[in-house]
């Protein structure tokens, strides 16, 4: 089935596994790889390999303002076997090229990093179009509180990162856009308790599934 085009100034929930539902990150500097995937192939101009703009003294690609993006990150969740992004189109497919650089440069240094060959990915990223500001709101939820919503166990959400602490604090040298959703609050806390009054909903509707397919095998 052929995806519809991703529209600019539109926002988009985005997703994917690890193939076979794999571990994609293995420690803290996998994951810091791929944040810093995140940051430097969100750009109109091609760059190459992060490899090769490590030896570039004169690169601007850790500021913000320097370059024309190919999508804004409103949110994001890594997780140990997959992850997700809200994003909105920023340019003439952006996130098409966006996904197509991050995947392949991620993979290419997890390959070559594990000494192993092949796809990484579960096949091409999957995708849903956000079409109400209800909607927005609840998937910023979910994806900043993606961990959570998992239950993860200690040991394994410390191959967690989020963008949970750009929107609930203040920290250095933030990734995402945020205003889109933050405005639409007085202030963080007022956000923070809408976001975690969601998972706790969605916390709730995933016991209720479990115990109703329970039911259904008994």
């Amino acid at each position: 089935m052929s995806r519809e085009p991703f529209v600019e100034g539109e926002f988009y929930h985005v997703y994917n596994h690890g193939v076979e539902k794999r571990n994609i990150f293995s420690d803290e500097y996998d994951t810091q790889r791929f944040l810093d995937s995140m940051r430097m192939f969100n750009s109109e101009e091609p760059i190459g390999s992060i490899y090769e703009q490590s030896f570039n003294r004169d690169s601007k690609l850790g500021d913000e303002t320097a370059k024309s993006k190919l999508v804004n990150i409103v949110a994001y969740c890594l997780n140990p076997n997959h992850f997700h992004l809200l994003l909105e189109q920023a340019s003439e497919k952006g996130i098409s090229e966006f996904m197509k650089r991050l995947g392949g440069g991620y993979t290419w240094y997890f390959n070559n990093r594990n000494k192993r060959r092949g796809n990484l990915f579960q096949g091409v990223f999957r995708s849903s179009h956000v079409t109400t500001n209800e909607y927005l709101l609840h998937v910023s939820a979910y994806v900043n509180l993606n961990d959570r919503v998992h239950q993860l166990g200690d040991e394994t959400a410390k191959l967690t990162k989020s963008s949970w602490e750009e929107y609930t604090q203040k920290v250095m040298n933030p990734m995402c856009l945020k205003d889109v959703i933050l405005g639409q609050f007085r202030n963080k806390g007022e956000y923070k308790e809408y976001a975690e009054d969601a998972l706790s909903i969605m916390l709730d509707r995933k016991k209720n599934e479990r115990e109703e397919k329970y039911l259904m095998i008994e």
